[in-house]
């Protein structure tokens, strides 16, 4: 096997273990789930916190979730395009939400680590975007703007918001696209109180 097939084995290997077991997990449990002798990673990685670096780094890649966005397309009305963009993206912030805070992330301090987040929180609110741009028109806020308010909605939803307190891990796809298109106020609240007579 290539060098950089072998990279990308490792890395797939070592992304589940670390979802499950943080940092702590050993260079012995990633060779077996890749089926490879221990030494093997070392041929390829440096060292252990080398290869969970990549792992991470790939963990957080935003082309994956930017290309699914792109191929929903405007294929559907707006409410059904961002119920298919908040459930893919809830998968994704759900699949790496333990990885944020790991004990002994390799990443910390890492600037280029941070560089590559905040660029890929770009691109996915870019993508975001793009699936409301075609309906400009009806929003109150630009569709960059509905991206962004969209995204922290979601953020919200998968980490139960933020040690804030608050009940939003029960929001479902739909609700928090209704929330985003229609408020808070429920049906019966949306017609004005009729004036008494003078």
């Amino acid at each position: 096997m290539a060098p950089e097939d072998r990279r990308a084995a490792l890395i797939a290997a070592t992304l589940p273990l670390l979802r499950e077991y943080g940092t702590a997990v050993s260079t012995r449990q990633i060779a077996e789930a890749a089926g490879v002798a221990e030494g093997t990673i070392f041929g390829v990685f440096p060292d252990k916190a080398s290869l969970l670096r990549a792992a991470l780094m790939s963990a957080f890649d935003a082309r994956p979730a930017v290309d699914a966005l792109a191929a929903i397309g405007a294929r559907a009305d707006l409410r059904e395009r961002l119920r298919e963009a908040v459930t893919l993206l809830r998968a994704g912030m759900n699949a790496n939400a333990k990885l944020l805070a790991a004990p002994g992330d390799p990443l910390v301090d890492d600037a280029e680590f941070r560089d590559r987040m905040l660029e890929n929180r770009r691109r996915i609110g870019s993508a975001v975007a793009a699936l409301i741009e075609p309906d400009r028109e009806r929003l109150r806020r630009s569709p960059e703007g509905a991206a962004h308010l969209l995204l922290m909605l979601v953020a919200v939803s998968v980490h139960r918001g933020f040690g804030m307190g608050g009940d939003f891990g029960d929001m479902d796809d739909a609700e928090i696209v209704s929330v985003l298109l229609d408020g808070l106020l429920v049906r019966s609240d949306l017609t004005p109180p009729t004036e008494s007579p003078a």
